[in-house]
C-alpha cells in the first residue's frame, strides 16, 4: 500500500485516473480520511496506516493537490454534501503553494450551490486573493456576482443589485464591481454595510483600490445616514454584520480613508483622526503619491492655528513629510512628549531620526532612556552608543530582538558591542547580545570565551565563521549531535570531517536537521553530505544531492526515476547547491532530458517549481504548452536572475499569447508583473496611454532594481503626462521655460527620475529639492551630469558644504558622488555616522576616498592610532585608500574586533597584503590558521603570497570566500589552479 501511493505522489495525473474509477463508498472514505484533520492510525487486514503522514505526504506532493481540485470538482458534489466539499476545496486550494485557481474554475463549479455553501466557497476565494491571477480574479468575480445577482433583485437597471450583505459576501473582490454599479448602490444599504462590525477589517484589505473607486464608494457612504464629518460616528460601531456578535469601537472606513477628499471646512480634530486612520494606507499597491499629497493637506488643517510643538504627538505618521527646518524647530520637550508616536512611525528617512533622536536625548540627559525611543533608536550616534552607561547599552541590547533593534548600522552596533567589551565580563555580555545583532561579535572574543554552551547560541544569527569555530568547541563536550544541529544556525559550522565521524546510524537519524536547514548550509557542505549518504545508504538518498557529486552519477539516474528527480531538485535551489557553471549545464541537460525538452502542462510546472528559473530560453519560447502557459508564467515571475536570452523568450511568449500591446487588457497587464519592463518603448506607449496607473504601480513594485532605460522612459511620459504643472518658477538663468519635477513627479517615477534632464534638475523648486533630496540621493541610474547638477542644486539651497549639518550630508545619497576631493574637504565629518553614510556608496575614486578618510580624521582631531574599532567600520571602503604606513598605525585590538567588516572590503593587492600582515598578529603564521580564521578574514586572506598559499592546508581551501578567490592576482590563481592540478 505504500509502495502504491508512493508511486501515485510522484503520478499525480494517475492519482486522479484511479479516484475517477474508484466506486463511490470507496471515494467518500478516500476524501474522509484524507482531509480530515484527525491523526490517528487505520487499521487495515492487521496493517497499520499512519492517516496523519500520509495526508501531509499527500498534500505536500506537487501536482496532487491539482488531482484533488479537479476530481473534487468533478465527483465530489454528486457523492457529498456541497458544504463538504466546499470544505474540501478551502483544504486543498488553501494548502497549496501552485498557483491552482485559474480562469476556467468557474465553469466547472455547480450552479445549484446551497447559500451556506456558497458563502464559504466566497470566503475560501477572498482568503486566496493574493495568491490568485488578476485574469482569474476577474472570472472568480463574475462567477460571485452573477449568483448574487438573483432574478428579483436585478429587475431595474437603475437600481443596483448590490446589498449591504452583498459587498460583505464579496470582500475584497467589491473593487470589481464598476463605477457604474457602485454608484447605483442604494444608500440604505451602503449606510448599512458601513455599520457592520466587521465592515472596516474588510475595508482594510482592499490593497488594490482605486481612487475612482473610493471616491464612488465615499459617495455613498456620504448619501447615507453615515455623517463622515462627525468624528464621533467616524469611531463608533454604530450597527452588527452578518455572523458578528458583538459591538467593538474600530475606525469605520478602512483604505477609502486614503482618499477622502471633503477637505472644504474641515476643522482641525477631525483631520487629525483622519490622519490616524491614514497610517494603514502604506498597505495600498499603489496611489502612495496621492495619499501623500492628501496627508500633507491635512496636516496644515490639523495644525491650524497651532505650533507643531503643540500637536506633534496628535499628527500620526504625516509627521514623515516634516522638512528638516520643522524638525529642527521642535523643542526637545515636544519631542519627548510625543515619543509614544514618533517611536512607532514607519518611513523615517535616516537624516530626520538623526534631528529627532538628538532633541529625544538633548531632554533625557546623561542618564537617558533608550528604551522608548523604538525607530529613533537608528539615529543615535555611534560614539554615544560607545559613551552610554551600563544600564542604556543593555535597554539596547534588549531591542536588538525587535524590529528597531535590526535598523541600527553596522556601525552603531559596533559602537555598542566595542563597550560590552571593554566593560571586563565579556562572556555575559556576549550572551545578552541576541538575534543579528551577535552576527557582529567578532571570532577573537568568541575564542577568547570557552565557557559557551548550545543554550546562549539559540535564537542568535551567526556568521559561518562563528558557526565553524562554535561547532567545534561545542562539539567536545555535546556528545549529541541532534542537540549541535538543532541548535539554531550551529549546522552553518558542520565541516566534512564532523559528517565523516557520523556512523551510518547516526547519520541516517539525523539526516533530516540537515535537509531542513538547506538554506543555510554551503554547496561544500552539501557536497560532503551527498558523498557521505551515497556511502552509507544510496537506496535512500533524496535525488536533489546527486547534483552535488560528478557528473556520472546524475548520468546514470534512469528514465523511470525522473520525476522524483525534478521533484527533488525543484524544492531546491539550484544556484546554491551547485556553483560551478559547467556543472550545473550538466544538472539541467539532465533535467531537459528528463522533460523531454518541454513542459506539457500544469503538473510539469508543478513539479519543476524552481527549476523554471533555469530552463533554456528554447523551452520557454517553444517548449512550453499553451495549456501550461498560465501556470509558468506565474513561476517564471518569481525568478530573481533570469538571463537575457530567458527574458527575450518570455517576451515572444507573451506577444504569441496577449497579441499586440494595443489589445492588451488591465488584467494581461497585471499578470505580466515585472516581464513588462521586457518591451520596448514603442510597445510601451499604448500601455502608458490606456493604463498609466498600472505601468506606474509595476514600476513601484521594481524597487531596487535597475530596469531597462526604455521601460523608465515609458513611466517618464506616463507621469508627466498626468502631472499638472508648468514652466519652472525658478528666476535663476537658464531655467525660463523649463519644465522642472515637482514634489508629486519624483515620488511617483522612483527610479525614473533617471530620465530628467540635468537642467531640468537644476531648476527644480527649492522646497521640492528640500521634501525630495533623499528619494534623489537613492536613484541609482543618474548619470554624472545629473548627479552634478543635483549637487549644484544643493549648494543653492544650503549654501556652500562648508555651512551643512550632519541631516544635510546624510540625505545625499549618490548625489554625494559628484563632489571632488576638495568639496569633499569642505564637509563636516567629524561624526563617524557621517563618514559610514558615504562609505556605503560604492563609486568612489580613490582620491575621493582618501578625502573623505583625511576629512574625519581632521574633524574628530583623530590620528590613525586614536581610532576604535567602531571608527573602521564606519570609514569602510576608505580604508581602501590607506597607505602601508597608515594601516601599520591601526591598533591591533581594534582591528581584531571589526576584522570580518574588513575582510568584506575590496580594496588592491596592496593594501590587503598590508592588512593581512595585521591578521597575523591577531592570529597567528598563516600556516597556524583554522578554517573559522579563514573564513573570517574574507577578502584580508587574498593578501597571502603565493608560497604562504601552497603551505596553506589544501584542507582549508574550501573556506575561502568567493568574494577572496575573486580578489587574488590573476597570476596567483593561475599558479594555484596549476598547482591544485
Amino acid at each position: 500500500m505504500e509502495n502504491h501511493l508512493q508511486q501515485r505522489l510522484y503520478q499525480p495525473q494517475k492519482l486522479l485516473e484511479d479516484l475517477r474509477d474508484t466506486e463511490a463508498q470507496q471515494f467518500r472514505t478516500a476524501v474522509k480520511y484524507l482531509l480530515e484533520d484527525k491523526e490517528g492510525r487505520l487499521e487495515l487486514e492487521g496493517t497499520a496506516v499512519d492517516l496523519g503522514e500520509i495526508r501531509k505526504q499527500t498534500l505536500q506532493s506537487p501536482g496532487v493537490n491539482r488531482s484533488l481540485l479537479l476530481i473534487t470538482l468533478e465527483r465530489c458534489f454528486q457523492l457529498l454534501g456541497s458544504l463538504e466539499c466546499v470544505d474540501v476545496l478551502g483544504k486543498v486550494l488553501r494548502g497549496s503553494s501552485a498557483s491552482l485557481l485559474q480562469p476556467d474554475i468557474t465553469d466547472r463549479l455547480p450552479g445549484d450551490l446551497g447559500e451556506d455553501a456558497f458563502k464559504n466557497l466566497s470566503a475560501v476565494f477572498r482568503d486566496l486573493y493574493d495568491r490568485t491571477s488578476a485574469h482569474a480574479q476577474g472570472a472568480l468575480y463574475a462567477w460571485m456576482a452573477a449568483r448574487l445577482r438573483t432574478p428579483s433583485n436585478a429587475t431595474d437597471d437603475s437600481a443596483s443589485w448590490v446589498s449591504a450583505e452583498d459587498l460583505w459576501i464579496l470582500g475584497r473582490y467589491m473593487v470589481h464591481l464598476s463605477l457604474e454599479e457602485i454608484m447605483k448602490i442604494s444608500p440604505t444599504e451602503m449606510g448599512l454595510f458601513i455599520s457592520y462590525d466587521n465592515a472596516t477589517k474588510q475595508l482594510d484589505t482592499v490593497y488594490d483600490l482605486t481612487p475612482e473607486l473610493a471616491r464612488a464608494f465615499l459617495e455613498r457612504i456620504g448619501a447615507s445616514d453615515f455623517d463622515l464629518r462627525n468624528t464621533s460616528t467616524v469611531h463608533r460601531q454604530v450597527g452588527l454584520g452578518p455572523g458578528s456578535g458583538t459591538l467593538g469601537h474600530p475606525p469605520r472606513l478602512g483604505l477609502l480613508v486614503c482618499f477622502y477628499d471633503d477637505l472644504e471646512l474641515l476643522d482641525a480634530a477631525t483631520a487629525r483622526v483622519l490622519l490616524h486612520q491614514m497610517i494603514k494606507c502604506s498597505r495600498l499597491w499603489g496611489f502612495q503619491a496621492a495619499v501623500r499629497k492628501l496627508k500633507a493637506e491635512l496636516l496644515d488643517i490639523a495644525t491650524e492655528n497651532q505650533t507643531l510643538n503643540e500637536t506633534l504627538g496628535s499628527l500620526s505618521d504625516a509627521i514623515v513629510g516634516l522638512t528638516h527646518s520643522q524638525l529642527d524647530s521642535l523643542s526637545p520637550e515636544a519631542v519627548h512628549g510625543a515619543i509614544s508616536t514618533l517611536n512607532q512611525v514607519s518611513g523615517w528617512a535616516k537624516s530626520q531620526v538623526v534631528l529627532l533622536s538628538a532633541k529625544y536625548l538633548a531632554h533625557e540627559g546623561p542618564s537617558s532612556n533608550v528604551s522608548q525611543m523604538g525607530v529613533l533608536l537608528a539615529g543615535v550616534g555611534a560614539q554615544a552608543f560607545h559613551d552610554m552607561e551600563q544600564r542604556g547599552l543593555v535597554q539596547v541590547l534588549r531591542s536588538a530582538v525587535s524590529p528597531h533593534g535590526c535598523s541600527l548600522s553596522p556601525v552603531q552596533q559596533q559602537g555598542v558591542l566595542s563597550k560590552i567589551m571593554e566593560a571586563g565580563d565579556s562572556a555575559s555580555g556576549i550572551a545578552e547580545i541576541q538575534g543579528a545583532f551577535f552576527k557582529e561579535v567578532s571570532l577573537f572574543d568568541l575564542r577568547r570565551e570557552p565557557r559557551f554552551n548550545e543554550t546562549v547560541v539559540r535564537g542568535k544569527e551567526l556568521r559561518r565563521a562563528q558557526a565553524l569555530f562554535l561547532y567545534e568547541l561545542l562539539s567536545r563536550t555535546t556528545g549529541r549531535p541532534e542537540v549541535l544541529l538543532s541548535t539554531g544556525q550551529l549546522v552553518k559550522g558542520v565541516t566534512c570531517a564532523h559528517i565523516d565521524a557520523m556512523s551510518a546510524d547516526s547519520f541516517l537519524a539525523h539526516f533530516r536537521l540537515f535537509e531542513n536547514n538547506l538554506g543555510l548550509l554551503s554547496p561544500g557542505q552539501v557536497n560532503c553530505l551527498a558523498w557521505k549518504h551515497w556511502e552509507v545508504s544510496r537506496s535512500s538518498m533524496p535525488p536533489f544531492l546527486l547534483a552535488a557529486l560528478p557528473a556520472r552519477y546524475l548520468a546514470s539516474v534512469p528514465a523511470s526515476q525522473c520525476v522524483p528527480l525534478l521533484i527533488s531538485l525543484g524544492k531546491s535551489h539550484l544556484d546554491a547547491l551547485v556553483l560551478d557553471s559547467h556543472k550545473k549545464n550538466v544538472v539541467l541537460r539532465k533535467v531537459q532530458q528528463c522533460l523531454n525538452d518541454a513542459i506539457a502542462d500544469e503538473y510539469t510546472v508543478d513539479i519543476v517549481r524552481n527549476l523554471l528559473c533555469h530552463l533554456p530560453a528554447a523551452i520557454i519560447h517553444h517548449g512550453v504548452s499553451p495549456r501550461a502557459w498560465a501556470t509558468a508564467l506565474h513561476g517564471l515571475r518569481g525568478c530573481p536572475d533570469l538571463s537575457p536570452e530567458q527574458k527575450a523568450a518570455v517576451r515572444l511568449r507573451l506577444l504569441e499569447h496577449c497579441g499586440h500591446p494595443q489589445n492588451w487588457t488591465a488584467e494581461m497587464i497585471k499578470d505580466m508583473g515585472p516581464f513588462l519592463a521586457l518591451f520596448s518603448g514603442d510597445e510601451l506607449s499604448s500601455v502608458a496611454t490606456k493604463f498609466p496607473d498600472i505601468l506606474q504601480q509595476t514600476a513601484s513594485e521594481m524597487a531596487g532594481t535597475l530596469p531597462p532605460k526604455e521601460f523608465l522612459w515609458a513611466v517618464f511620459e506616463s507621469v508627466r503626462n498626468s502631472s499638472e504643472r508648468g514652466p519652472s518658477a525658478d528666476p535663476s538663468p537658464g531655467c525660463q521655460g523649463v519644465v522642472a519635477p515637482s514634489s508629486d513627479d519624483i515620488f511617483r517615477l522612483a527610479e525614473a527620475n533617471a530620465c530628467w534632464a540635468p537642467e531640468a534638475l537644476l531648476c527644480m523648486g527649492e522646497d521640492v529639492f528640500i521634501r525630495n533630496v533623499e528619494l534623489l540621493g537613492a536613484v541609482r541610474g543618474f548619470s554624472r551630469p545629473q548627479l552634478t547638477a543635483l549637487k549644484e542644486k544643493a549648494v543653492q539651497v544650503w549654501d556652500t558644504p562648508s555651512h551643512w549639518r550632519e541631516h544635510h550630508i546624510l540625505s545625499l545619497g549618490r548625489i554625494a558622488l559628484a563632489f571632488n576631493e576638495s568639496e569633499l574637504g569642505q564637509l563636516g565629518l567629524s561624526a563617524i555616522d557621517t563618514v559610514a553614510s558615504l562609505s556605503q556608496q560604492t563609486e568612489w575614486t580613490l582620491g575621493q576616498a582618501k578625502s573623505i578618510l583625511q576629512g574625519f580624521l581632521e574633524d574628530s582631531g583623530s590620528c590613525i592610532q586614536d581610532l576604535k574599532s567602531f571608527h573602521l567600520v564606519g570609514l569602510g571602503a576608505t580604508l581602501c585608500a590607506m597607505n602601508a604606513t597608515e594601516i601599520a598605525l591601526i591598533k591591533v585590538a581594534e582591528f581584531r574586533a571589526v576584522v570580518a567588516r574588513i575582510g568584506s572590503l575590496v580594496c588592491s593587492t596592496h593594501v590587503l597584503a598590508e592588512f593581512k600582515k595585521k591578521a597575523e598578529a591577531v592570529f597567528g603564521n598563516p600556516t597556524e590558521w583554522s578554517s573559522s580564521v579563514l573564513q573570517e578574514l574574507g577578502t584580508v586572506a587574498a593578501g597571502l603570497t603565493k608560497e604562504e598559499l601552497r603551505m596553506l592546508d589544501k584542507d582549508l581551501m574550501p573556506y575561502f570566500q568567493p568574494l577572496a578567490i575573486r580578489c587574488l592576482p590573476d597570476e596567483i590563481f593561475k599558479g594555484l589552479r596549476r598547482g591544485g592540478s
